[in-house]
């Protein structure tokens, strides 16, 4: 099998020097450089498996490339921040990051950080993903659920509105497949965390907030419900 190339954009050189060593012990082969512009140029030649940027880097910030990065490409993104700050977050994810991880960070948290990623970017991609039955939604032939003009193919991983083609990230489209999975059930944010981030710990829910933010944008509004103090619903 080979091995997981990741991308690491960090402009501070112990930082940079001692993840890529801590990443490369456990079997990672890894491409590390020091600015936005040198990790755009890496990014298009190495076409890595996944790529860690931090969100404050010379010539093209993190949350820049990031958009840079979404525009070609679905490959997942972690950002990593010396700050926890609201904003960085949204604005990475909003970016099209999958998770951030906030600096200092622990070398074995970050290595399952990245794992976690991979794991569910492999069921997003057709590794098993199909959610368990359509709960309340018609189902067609061949594995399609239909939620009003919202049609999710689960055996082929696509999605259409109003018989366009919609661009899912894999996060959003198993973000999407368990919301199908359980139509017009309430998922708390905890739970979301758990199945589609692959969380056995705490985590932050924001990120939870701002893919469904994105996912709303891209598959209608009021698609996805919020239901205050619990968690969200997809309109069956």
């Amino acid at each position: 099998m080979a091995e997981t190339h990741v991308l690491f954009v960090e402009d501070d050189d112990v930082i940079r020097e001692a993840t890529q060593l801590a990443l490369e012990r456990v079997g990672f082969t890894v491409t590390a450089v020091p600015d936005g512009l040198l990790g755009l140029e890496a990014f298009r030649a190495d076409r890595p498996d996944i790529a860690l940027l931090d969100v404050m880097v010379p010539g093209l910030d993190g949350v820049s490339l990031c958009r840079r990065i979404r525009d070609e490409s679905t490959v997942p993104v972690i950002m990593l921040s010396a700050r926890a700050d609201a904003i960085d977050v949204v604005l990475g994810l909003e970016a099209g990051a999958d998770d951030y991880v906030t600096k200092p960070f622990d070398g074995a948290v970050l290595v399952a950080r990245i794992r976690a990623v991979l794991r569910r970017f492999g069921h997003a991609a057709g590794a098993g993903g199909a959610p368990d039955g359509p709960g309340g939604a018609e189902e067609e032939t061949g594995g399609v659920l239909v939620f009003g003009d919202v049609e999710i193919d689960t055996e082929g991983m696509e999605v259409r509105r109003e018989g366009a083609h919609v661009g899912l990230t894999p996060t959003e489209m198993r973000l999407l497949l368990e919301f199908s999975s359980a139509p017009g059930t309430v998922l708390s944010r905890d739970r979301l965390l758990e199945r589609v981030w692959d969380y056995g710990w705490g985590g932050d829910t924001r990120v939870v907030d701002v893919h469904v933010q994105r996912l709303r944008t891209k598959i209608g509004q009021d698609r996805i419900e919020t239901v205050r103090g619990f968690g969200y619903k997809l309109r069956a």
